[in-house]
């Protein structure tokens, strides 16, 4: 893939699926609970970036992307765009941050069990309009640089992996995260609107 790999990894997690991730590792049980999110996510990410590539391969078979290198070409508006979209959504991020709240459906991941983790990742993916921008973007990416659908796994996994780290720092770091996540949970319940305006600007910086 031509894009960012790492970035678009990042940026599809910030927000709301990591802040529902953190919340999972200060729960009771946080080891099964948080493999369960991952697992979800793996399966979304993987699943979205498969129809994405598909809808862009029916596009470009009625309407051809045109050429990768032209600035010009369908894939490259269609980018634009999204780009035009996230920029909306991060002005209204902005005006609504006075009143701003995270998702009450939060609260419940506190006292969540593996079912509900994995529907969490599962879902998040699918429900976030940036992550589908994401992976929207990976789609046309992929058959506009005429790459399989092979190309798309280090994407997914990178995002699989970022999904993964609080995790990965509970393990490691087990009396230091215990004391640190619930500071990080807070402060991203507090300051979500920004969290948002963060992943826009970083998505739109990568696609430009």
């Amino acid at each position: 893939m031509s894009l960012q790999v790492l970035p678009l990894a990042i940026t599809m997690m910030i927000g709301p699926g990591i802040l529902a991730d953190i919340i999972l590792v200060t729960a009771p049980r946080p080891v099964r609970l948080c493999l369960a999110f991952v697992v979800g996510v793996a399966i979304a990410v993987s699943v979205g970036v498969l129809i994405a590539s598909t809808l862009a391969t029916l596009l470009d078979n009625t309407v051809s992307l045109g050429d990768a290198s032209s600035s010009r070409s369908i894939g490259k508006i269609i980018q634009y765009l999204i780009v035009g979209l996230l920029i909306l959504r991060s002005i209204q991020a902005y005006a609504r941050r006075k009143t701003s709240e995270p998702p009450s459906w939060m609260g419940a991941l506190q006292n969540a069990d593996r079912k509900l983790a994995f529907r969490t990742g599962l879902l998040l993916i699918f429900l976030m309009p940036s992550d589908i921008a994401i992976m929207g973007t990976v789609g046309v990416n992929l058959v506009h640089n005429d790459a399989g659908l092979p190309s798309a796994l280090p994407f997914v996994a990178a995002t699989v992996l970022v999904a993964a780290l609080p995790l990965l720092f509970y393990l490691l770091f087990h009396r230091r995260a215990q004391r640190v996540m619930p500071k990080v949970r807070d402060w991203m319940n507090a300051n979500s609107w920004l969290v948002n305006i963060v992943v826009y600007v970083v998505f739109i910086v990568i696609i430009l």
